[in-house]
């Protein structure tokens, strides 16, 4: 029952725009917060997770008071600001009290709901209590309940009681000028009278999005039952846990978003992001075709120099392709994964460069690290450089030998390391005067543009080369 209540808080602190805290009995005068649900429709007191947290049980007026069969409504101090809290009993269904219901929000905000009209506050109230009672329909499915939402209260006979100021200006922009409250709801033009009639019957939540009078509009419906004790006898035993229980439909909340605007920025924002990805496969392509004009070039050149570093620009250039093909395959073309950048690359390089007739494995390992895209392209370019270096060089006489990459998430940065059980650098190297074109470019890259450290050395078994940046 209690993992119920719990995950129905969140459309409940919705509805109340207020802080709903679960209280459970710790012992020795104490209670804990089993759960806890901040408002998506006001400014919550809580910023942070109260789960787990303790208090005295004066927090609540008494956790065991068995005499509490309605709300309590305490005054408190909240880092200096005046709070309202509404305090509803948790029965099981042999009536043993096992839990409280808090609801806290801003004192003014509790002055400001009391001037709603009465019928909207004995909705919300019973709203509240079908919450704590484990009657409330399935709400996970529903979208948040937003501060500029509105809502409406329309009675068991189809009858719309309350509107919210919001809600009244909604159906102004839909054609009903003048006020709506006391008029049925099958008088409006709209899904609603089906929505409420369809929710009541089924007693479940629902939502749908209606176009409308030109615009887009989310509709969510609550149907409200409120509970009825019959009288056994006399006063004292009218609220007994034994009393006969009734339930008795009250009717709905309709809640009403104007969604025209965000569907409008988010096609607008799809179409955009469409033209970059477009930009950016246009990129990969033109990149492959340079790629492979230098690399016919290369084969034509007559100096083994010159074919060299034809070659080498080939990968770099397709290193960098790689990134431009990931951009152009995403949906939000803003960060990339490390990791399956580096995995390409690998790929790539082995592929061009790896000898069919020599056994040289190149492993890599990492986890997921999401980078933004020119940090990407720097990476998947160091890692190209440093594996290049690693088959040319490390392995250059060997028919086997091993390479491994490995990423290292460090929580702000990373770290990148490139090993090999190759020959090594030679003794007494240098990497300011005697490093080749593709570590020069490794440093600079690491130095200048992601602002990180770069290091290189033998270990005995053959060479590694570590890279560390901030993300």
């Amino acid at each position: 029952m209690l993992d119920k209540i719990a995950a129905d808080l969140p459309i409940v602190a919705d509805l109340c725009r207020a802080d709903m805290l679960l209280y459970t009995w710790e012992g020795r005068g104490q209670v804990v917060i089993r759960a806890q649900a901040r408002p998506h429709s006001s400014a919550p007191l809580y910023q942070d997770d109260r789960v787990g947290d303790s208090e005295p049980e004066e927090a609540i007026g008494g956790f065991r008071d068995v005499r509490l069969r309605t709300y309590r409504l305490i005054a408190m101090d909240v880092r200096g600001a005046s709070v309202a809290r509404q305090i509803l009993p948790v029965r099981n269904r042999k009536g043993r009290l096992i839990a409280m219901l808090a609801r806290d929000a801003y004192w003014f905000a509790h002055e400001r709901h009391r001037r709603r009209a009465r019928a909207f506050q004995r909705a919300l109230l019973d709203f509240m209590w079908m919450a704590v009672q484990g009657r409330l329909p399935e709400t996970g499915q529903l979208s948040p309940f937003r501060e500029h939402d509105g809502i409406m209260y329309v009675d068991a006979e189809g009858h719309i009681r309350y509107l919210s100021g919001i809600c009244a200006e909604i159906y102004r922009g839909l054609g009903y000028r003048d006020s709506l409250i006391d008029r049925h709801v099958s008088d409006l033009e709209t899904t609603d009278s089906q929505m409420v009639q369809e929710a009541i019957n089924e007693g479940r939540a629902l939502e749908r999005s209606v176009e409308e009078a030109g615009g887009l509009y989310i509709r969510k419906v609550l149907p409200i039952v409120s509970q009825e004790l019959s009288w056994v006898g006399h006063a004292a035993r009218w609220l007994s846990p034994r009393a006969k229980r009734t339930w008795r439909q009250r009717g709905a909340f309709l809640l009403i978003r104007d969604a025209t605007e965000a569907v409008r920025t988010q096609r607008e924002l799809e179409t955009q992001m469409a033209i970059v990805r477009e930009v950016h496969h246009r990129v990969k392509n033109n990149l492959q075709v340079i790629a492979s004009i230098m690399r016919m070039e290369a084969r034509r050149a007559q100096l083994e120099e010159t074919r060299a570093a034809l070659e080498d620009g080939v990968q770099r250039i397709l290193s960098v392709a790689v990134v431009h093909e990931f951009l152009s395959q995403q949906a939000e073309g803003t960060t990339i994964n490390l990791r399956d950048v580096t995995g390409r690359i690998i790929a790539q390089v082995q592929q061009s460069l790896l000898p069919p007739d020599k056994e040289i494995e190149v492993s890599f390992a990492g986890p997921d690290i999401w980078l933004p895209a020119e940090r990407a392209t720097q990476c998947a370019l160091i890692v190209n450089e440093l594996v290049q270096n690693a088959i040319e060089h490390g392995m250059a006489e060997r028919q086997e030998g091993r390479i491994s990459v490995e990423l290292v998430d460090e929580g702000g940065s990373v770290c990148m390391v490139v090993a090999d059980d190759g020959q090594g650098l030679g003794e007494g190297f240098d990497l300011d005067t005697q490093a080749n074109l593709g570590l020069t470019l490794v440093r600079s890259m690491v130095v200048r543009d992601l602002r990180g450290r770069f290091a290189i050395e033998s270990t005995g078994q053959g060479t590694r080369a570590l890279v560390v940046f901030d993300k």
